[in-house]
Protein backbone atom coordinates (compact mmCIF):
# COMPACT_ATOMS: atom_id res chain seq x y z
CA UNK A 1 0.00 0.00 0.00
CA UNK A 2 2.78 2.48 0.83
CA UNK A 3 4.60 1.68 -2.35
CA UNK A 4 1.05 1.91 -4.14
CA UNK A 5 0.90 5.64 -2.68
CA UNK A 6 4.64 6.66 -3.13
CA UNK A 7 4.01 5.59 -6.96
CA UNK A 8 1.08 8.07 -7.31
CA UNK A 9 2.82 11.12 -5.47
CA UNK A 10 5.36 10.24 -8.39
CA UNK A 11 2.94 9.70 -10.80
CA UNK A 12 0.62 13.20 -9.99
CA UNK A 13 3.89 15.03 -10.30
CA UNK A 14 5.27 13.36 -13.50
CA UNK A 15 1.34 14.81 -14.94
CA UNK A 16 2.15 18.25 -13.72
CA UNK A 17 5.43 18.25 -15.29
CA UNK A 18 3.84 17.14 -18.38
CA UNK A 19 1.53 19.53 -18.16
CA UNK A 20 3.94 22.28 -17.82
CA UNK A 21 6.27 20.62 -21.06
CA UNK A 22 2.79 21.00 -22.89
CA UNK A 23 1.80 24.44 -22.07
CA UNK A 24 5.15 25.41 -23.38
CA UNK A 25 5.59 23.93 -26.62
CA UNK A 26 1.99 23.02 -28.05
CA UNK A 27 0.29 25.89 -30.20
CA UNK A 28 -2.80 27.15 -29.08
CA UNK A 29 -4.32 25.27 -31.60
CA UNK A 30 -3.41 21.93 -30.31
CA UNK A 31 -3.38 23.15 -26.98
CA UNK A 32 -7.04 24.00 -27.35
CA UNK A 33 -7.86 20.55 -28.42
CA UNK A 34 -5.61 19.21 -25.21
CA UNK A 35 -7.91 21.26 -22.88
CA UNK A 36 -11.28 20.10 -24.51
CA UNK A 37 -9.52 16.36 -24.32
CA UNK A 38 -9.68 17.57 -20.22
CA UNK A 39 -12.84 18.77 -20.35
CA UNK A 40 -14.50 15.82 -21.83
CA UNK A 41 -12.95 13.74 -19.22
CA UNK A 42 -14.74 15.48 -16.54
CA UNK A 43 -18.14 15.41 -18.99
CA UNK A 44 -16.97 11.05 -19.62
CA UNK A 45 -16.64 10.52 -15.63
CA UNK A 46 -19.81 11.84 -14.60
CA UNK A 47 -21.81 10.52 -17.14
CA UNK A 48 -19.64 7.34 -16.60
CA UNK A 49 -20.79 7.64 -12.69
CA UNK A 50 -24.93 7.29 -13.69
CA UNK A 51 -24.51 4.67 -16.63
CA UNK A 52 -22.06 2.71 -16.43
CA UNK A 53 -21.66 2.30 -12.36
CA UNK A 54 -25.09 2.94 -11.10
CA UNK A 55 -26.69 1.12 -14.60
CA UNK A 56 -29.40 3.88 -15.31
CA UNK A 57 -30.11 5.54 -18.65
CA UNK A 58 -29.48 9.24 -19.10
CA UNK A 59 -29.25 11.01 -21.89
CA UNK A 60 -29.90 14.61 -20.01
CA UNK A 61 -25.83 15.46 -20.00
CA UNK A 62 -26.00 18.42 -22.18
CA UNK A 63 -28.46 20.03 -20.04
CA UNK A 64 -26.80 20.19 -17.21
CA UNK A 65 -23.69 21.25 -19.08
CA UNK A 66 -25.97 24.08 -20.47
CA UNK A 67 -26.84 24.92 -16.95
CA UNK A 68 -23.31 24.94 -15.67
CA UNK A 69 -22.13 26.91 -18.46
CA UNK A 70 -24.67 29.52 -18.09
CA UNK A 71 -24.28 29.88 -14.25
CA UNK A 72 -20.25 30.25 -14.66
CA UNK A 73 -20.91 32.49 -17.45
CA UNK A 74 -22.82 34.79 -15.10
CA UNK A 75 -20.94 35.14 -12.41
CA UNK A 76 -17.75 35.37 -13.46
CA UNK A 77 -18.87 38.51 -16.31
CA UNK A 78 -18.04 41.96 -15.48
CA UNK A 79 -20.81 44.42 -15.30
CA UNK A 80 -19.74 46.53 -18.35
CA UNK A 81 -19.29 42.88 -19.82
CA UNK A 82 -23.11 42.18 -18.99
CA UNK A 83 -24.53 45.60 -19.67
CA UNK A 84 -23.31 45.22 -24.11
CA UNK A 85 -24.33 41.92 -24.02
CA UNK A 86 -27.72 42.21 -22.74
CA UNK A 87 -28.99 44.89 -25.36
CA UNK A 88 -32.16 43.92 -26.22
CA UNK A 89 -33.75 43.89 -22.75
CA UNK A 90 -31.38 44.29 -19.92
CA UNK A 91 -30.49 41.72 -17.56
CA UNK A 92 -31.91 40.94 -14.13
CA UNK A 93 -30.63 43.69 -11.40
CA UNK A 94 -29.79 40.51 -9.15
CA UNK A 95 -27.09 39.35 -12.02
CA UNK A 96 -25.98 42.64 -12.94
CA UNK A 97 -23.59 43.77 -10.72
CA UNK A 98 -22.08 40.14 -9.25
CA UNK A 99 -18.63 39.10 -10.06
CA UNK A 100 -17.43 36.10 -8.72
CA UNK A 101 -13.73 35.15 -8.48
CA UNK A 102 -13.58 31.61 -11.35
CA UNK A 103 -12.63 28.72 -8.60
CA UNK A 104 -16.04 30.05 -6.72
CA UNK A 105 -17.75 30.45 -10.16
CA UNK A 106 -17.01 26.71 -10.51
CA UNK A 107 -18.36 25.57 -7.48
CA UNK A 108 -21.25 27.64 -7.49
CA UNK A 109 -21.82 25.80 -11.05
CA UNK A 110 -21.43 22.38 -10.07
CA UNK A 111 -24.23 22.77 -6.95
CA UNK A 112 -26.47 24.67 -9.22
CA UNK A 113 -26.26 21.68 -12.22
CA UNK A 114 -26.61 18.99 -9.03
CA UNK A 115 -29.80 20.89 -7.37
CA UNK A 116 -31.54 21.04 -10.76
CA UNK A 117 -30.25 17.69 -11.07
CA UNK A 118 -32.10 16.68 -7.83
CA UNK A 119 -35.20 18.28 -8.60
CA UNK A 120 -35.68 16.56 -11.65
CA UNK A 121 -34.38 13.08 -10.70
CA UNK A 122 -37.17 13.51 -7.73
CA UNK A 123 -39.81 12.13 -10.54
CA UNK A 124 -37.50 11.05 -13.05
CA UNK A 125 -35.99 8.07 -11.09
CA UNK A 126 -38.79 6.38 -10.14
CA UNK A 127 -38.62 5.10 -14.00
CA UNK A 128 -36.18 2.70 -15.21
CA UNK A 129 -34.61 1.56 -18.68
CA UNK A 130 -35.91 3.12 -21.86
CA UNK A 131 -38.60 5.32 -19.97
CA UNK A 132 -36.11 6.86 -17.83
CA UNK A 133 -33.36 7.56 -20.82
CA UNK A 134 -36.98 9.20 -22.79
CA UNK A 135 -37.77 11.48 -19.60
CA UNK A 136 -34.32 12.77 -18.93
CA UNK A 137 -33.64 13.55 -22.44
CA UNK A 138 -37.01 15.38 -22.29
CA UNK A 139 -35.93 17.32 -19.47
CA UNK A 140 -32.73 18.49 -21.07
CA UNK A 141 -34.87 20.13 -23.89
CA UNK A 142 -36.96 21.88 -21.63
CA UNK A 143 -33.60 23.22 -20.08
CA UNK A 144 -32.62 24.31 -23.58
CA UNK A 145 -35.66 26.03 -24.06
CA UNK A 146 -36.16 27.80 -20.98
CA UNK A 147 -33.18 28.83 -21.10
CA UNK A 148 -33.24 30.03 -24.93
CA UNK A 149 -36.93 32.15 -23.42
CA UNK A 150 -34.95 34.00 -20.39
CA UNK A 151 -34.05 36.93 -21.93
CA UNK A 152 -33.35 38.61 -18.89
CA UNK A 153 -31.03 35.97 -17.51
CA UNK A 154 -29.91 33.95 -20.49
CA UNK A 155 -29.97 36.44 -23.11
CA UNK A 156 -32.27 34.18 -24.93
CA UNK A 157 -31.34 32.81 -28.26
CA UNK A 158 -27.98 35.30 -28.84
CA UNK A 159 -26.53 33.80 -26.11
CA UNK A 160 -23.50 35.02 -23.48
CA UNK A 161 -20.28 36.45 -25.06
CA UNK A 162 -17.36 38.11 -23.42
CA UNK A 163 -16.52 35.27 -21.08
CA UNK A 164 -13.52 35.82 -19.15
CA UNK A 165 -11.34 33.17 -20.40
CA UNK A 166 -9.96 31.69 -17.37
CA UNK A 167 -9.54 28.04 -17.96
CA UNK A 168 -6.77 27.32 -18.94
CA UNK A 169 -4.01 23.75 -19.35
CA UNK A 170 -4.11 24.22 -15.14
CA UNK A 171 -7.44 25.13 -14.44
CA UNK A 172 -9.01 22.52 -16.96
CA UNK A 173 -6.36 19.56 -16.10
CA UNK A 174 -6.43 20.00 -12.04
CA UNK A 175 -10.39 20.05 -11.90
CA UNK A 176 -9.92 16.63 -13.98
CA UNK A 177 -7.11 15.35 -11.65
CA UNK A 178 -9.25 16.10 -9.11
CA UNK A 179 -11.88 14.90 -10.71
CA UNK A 180 -10.74 11.27 -11.13
CA UNK A 181 -9.07 10.62 -7.74
CA UNK A 182 -12.61 11.60 -6.49
CA UNK A 183 -13.98 9.11 -8.73
CA UNK A 184 -11.49 6.72 -7.41
CA UNK A 185 -12.20 7.37 -3.99
CA UNK A 186 -16.09 7.32 -4.65
CA UNK A 187 -16.02 3.81 -6.32
CA UNK A 188 -13.94 1.97 -3.78
CA UNK A 189 -16.11 2.91 -0.91
CA UNK A 190 -19.28 1.64 0.54
CA UNK A 191 -21.17 3.89 -2.15
CA UNK A 192 -19.06 2.53 -5.13
CA UNK A 193 -20.22 -0.98 -4.09
CA UNK A 194 -23.87 -0.26 -3.85
CA UNK A 195 -23.77 1.68 -7.28
CA UNK A 196 -21.88 -1.50 -8.36
CA UNK A 197 -24.66 -3.71 -7.02
CA UNK A 198 -28.18 -1.75 -8.20
CA UNK A 199 -26.14 -2.16 -11.96
CA UNK A 200 -25.81 -5.68 -11.68
CA UNK A 201 -29.42 -6.79 -9.56
CA UNK A 202 -31.72 -3.89 -8.48
CA UNK A 203 -33.97 -6.57 -7.21
CA UNK A 204 -31.21 -8.75 -5.03
CA UNK A 205 -29.80 -5.03 -3.81
CA UNK A 206 -32.87 -4.13 -3.14
CA UNK A 207 -33.27 -7.30 -0.60
CA UNK A 208 -30.55 -7.19 1.51
CA UNK A 209 -31.62 -3.47 2.76
CA UNK A 210 -30.22 -0.97 0.06
CA UNK A 211 -31.83 2.27 -0.12
CA UNK A 212 -32.56 1.85 -3.96
CA UNK A 213 -33.69 5.47 -4.77
CA UNK A 214 -31.56 7.14 -2.22
CA UNK A 215 -28.46 6.12 -3.87
CA UNK A 216 -30.15 6.96 -7.51
CA UNK A 217 -30.53 10.27 -6.75
CA UNK A 218 -26.89 10.81 -5.06
CA UNK A 219 -25.68 8.96 -8.25
CA UNK A 220 -27.47 11.10 -10.74
CA UNK A 221 -26.80 14.34 -8.66
CA UNK A 222 -22.70 13.67 -8.26
CA UNK A 223 -22.84 13.48 -12.39
CA UNK A 224 -25.15 16.18 -12.82
CA UNK A 225 -22.83 18.51 -10.42
CA UNK A 226 -19.70 17.17 -12.87
CA UNK A 227 -21.53 18.44 -15.96
CA UNK A 228 -22.56 21.74 -14.32
CA UNK A 229 -18.48 22.13 -13.55
CA UNK A 230 -17.48 20.61 -17.03
CA UNK A 231 -20.02 23.06 -18.91
CA UNK A 232 -18.84 26.11 -16.85
CA UNK A 233 -15.06 25.53 -18.01
CA UNK A 234 -16.18 24.71 -21.88
CA UNK A 235 -17.99 28.02 -21.48
CA UNK A 236 -14.81 30.00 -19.95
CA UNK A 237 -12.59 27.91 -23.05
CA UNK A 238 -14.39 28.97 -25.77
CA UNK A 239 -15.76 32.26 -24.25
CA UNK A 240 -19.58 32.35 -25.73
CA UNK A 241 -22.44 30.07 -25.43
CA UNK A 242 -25.72 29.83 -26.77
CA UNK A 243 -28.93 27.19 -26.24
CA UNK A 244 -27.94 25.80 -29.66
CA UNK A 245 -24.79 24.32 -28.40
CA UNK A 246 -26.21 21.98 -25.68
CA UNK A 247 -28.31 20.01 -27.97
CA UNK A 248 -28.60 16.21 -27.97
CA UNK A 249 -25.60 15.76 -29.96
CA UNK A 250 -23.45 17.10 -27.32
CA UNK A 251 -24.82 13.86 -24.89
CA UNK A 252 -24.23 11.70 -27.79
CA UNK A 253 -20.48 12.65 -28.00
CA UNK A 254 -19.73 12.33 -24.65
CA UNK A 255 -21.65 8.92 -24.35
CA UNK A 256 -19.71 8.13 -27.09
CA UNK A 257 -16.30 8.43 -24.66
CA UNK A 258 -18.16 6.10 -22.20
CA UNK A 259 -19.36 3.27 -24.46
CA UNK A 260 -15.98 3.27 -26.48
CA UNK A 261 -13.72 3.03 -23.11
CA UNK A 262 -15.90 1.05 -21.47
CA UNK A 263 -18.90 1.23 -18.87
CA UNK A 264 -17.48 1.42 -15.47
CA UNK A 265 -14.00 2.16 -16.41
CA UNK A 266 -12.49 4.90 -15.21
CA UNK A 267 -9.16 4.40 -16.87
CA UNK A 268 -11.39 3.72 -20.43
CA UNK A 269 -12.74 7.49 -19.99
CA UNK A 270 -10.27 9.09 -19.66
CA UNK A 271 -8.29 7.37 -22.29
CA UNK A 272 -11.43 7.38 -24.55
CA UNK A 273 -11.62 10.96 -23.83
CA UNK A 274 -8.12 11.86 -24.90
CA UNK A 275 -8.36 9.47 -28.06
CA UNK A 276 -11.87 10.86 -29.19
CA UNK A 277 -11.00 14.62 -28.96
CA UNK A 278 -7.78 14.41 -31.02
CA UNK A 279 -8.98 11.74 -33.59
CA UNK A 280 -12.03 14.00 -34.60
CA UNK A 281 -9.90 17.08 -34.80
CA UNK A 282 -6.81 15.20 -36.46
CA UNK A 283 -9.45 13.61 -39.29
CA UNK A 284 -10.89 17.18 -40.22
CA UNK A 285 -7.49 16.64 -43.23
CA UNK A 286 -10.04 14.48 -45.06
CA UNK A 287 -12.76 17.15 -45.11
CA UNK A 288 -10.10 19.36 -47.15
CA UNK A 289 -8.19 19.29 -50.35
CA UNK A 290 -5.26 17.38 -50.08
CA UNK A 291 -2.23 17.68 -51.73
CA UNK A 292 0.14 14.57 -52.22
CA UNK A 293 2.26 16.12 -54.71
CA UNK A 294 1.73 13.39 -57.32
CA UNK A 295 -2.15 13.63 -57.15
CA UNK A 296 -4.40 16.05 -55.92
CA UNK A 297 -7.65 14.48 -53.87
CA UNK A 298 -10.63 16.84 -53.49
CA UNK A 299 -11.62 17.81 -50.30
CA UNK A 300 -15.21 15.87 -49.24
CA UNK A 301 -17.05 17.47 -46.38
CA UNK A 302 -18.37 15.48 -43.85
CA UNK A 303 -15.96 12.90 -44.49
CA UNK A 304 -14.10 12.81 -41.19
CA UNK A 305 -16.60 11.77 -39.59
CA UNK A 306 -17.81 8.96 -41.62
CA UNK A 307 -14.35 7.64 -41.62
CA UNK A 308 -14.05 8.44 -37.63
CA UNK A 309 -18.03 5.79 -37.68
CA UNK A 310 -16.25 3.36 -39.12
CA UNK A 311 -13.17 3.34 -36.91
CA UNK A 312 -15.60 3.21 -33.96
CA UNK A 313 -17.57 0.51 -35.69
CA UNK A 314 -14.65 -1.71 -36.03
CA UNK A 315 -13.57 -0.96 -32.85
CA UNK A 316 -17.26 -2.01 -30.83
CA UNK A 317 -17.23 -4.90 -33.26
CA UNK A 318 -13.98 -6.18 -31.39
CA UNK A 319 -14.42 -4.84 -28.13
CA UNK A 320 -18.11 -5.32 -27.51
CA UNK A 321 -17.61 -3.67 -23.89
CA UNK A 322 -15.35 -1.06 -25.32
CA UNK A 323 -11.29 -0.66 -25.05
CA UNK A 324 -11.08 -1.08 -20.97
CA UNK A 325 -14.35 -3.02 -20.50
CA UNK A 326 -15.08 -2.63 -16.78
CA UNK A 327 -11.39 -3.19 -15.94
CA UNK A 328 -8.59 -0.56 -14.64
CA UNK A 329 -5.17 0.42 -15.06
CA UNK A 330 -3.50 -0.29 -11.58
CA UNK A 331 0.26 -0.80 -10.46
CA UNK A 332 -0.22 -4.19 -9.59
CA UNK A 333 -1.44 -4.81 -13.64
CA UNK A 334 1.14 -2.70 -14.77
CA UNK A 335 4.22 -4.81 -12.81
CA UNK A 336 2.71 -7.96 -13.42
CA UNK A 337 2.58 -7.05 -17.21
CA UNK A 338 6.52 -5.96 -16.77
CA UNK A 339 7.41 -9.08 -15.06
CA UNK A 340 5.45 -11.34 -17.88
CA UNK A 341 7.42 -9.21 -20.72
CA UNK A 342 10.67 -10.17 -18.46
CA UNK A 343 10.36 -13.44 -18.38
CA UNK A 344 9.14 -13.66 -22.29
CA UNK A 345 12.86 -12.03 -23.00
CA UNK A 346 14.98 -14.18 -20.25
CA UNK A 347 13.09 -17.47 -22.24
CA UNK A 348 14.39 -16.14 -25.81
CA UNK A 349 17.43 -15.33 -24.32
CA UNK A 350 18.07 -18.98 -22.84
CA UNK A 351 16.71 -20.61 -25.72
Amino acid sequence: MKRNNKLNIIAILAFIATLFILNVTLDPYRLRIFNLAGIYVILGLGLNLVNGFTGLFSLGHAGFMAIGAYTGALLTMSPETKEMTFFLEPITPILANIQLPFPIALVAAGLVAGAIGFLIGAPVLRLKDDYLAIATLGFSEIIRIVLTNMQTITNGALGLKGIPGNANIWWIWGVSLAVVVFMVLLIKSSYGKVFKAIREDEIAAEAMGVNIFKHKMMSFVIGCALAGVGGALLGSLIGAINPLLFRFLFTFNVLLIVVLGGMGSITGTVLSAVVVTVMIEYLRVLDIEMNLGFIRIPGVPGLRMVVFSLILLIVILFYQRGIMGSNEITWEKLFDFKNRIAKKITRRKSS
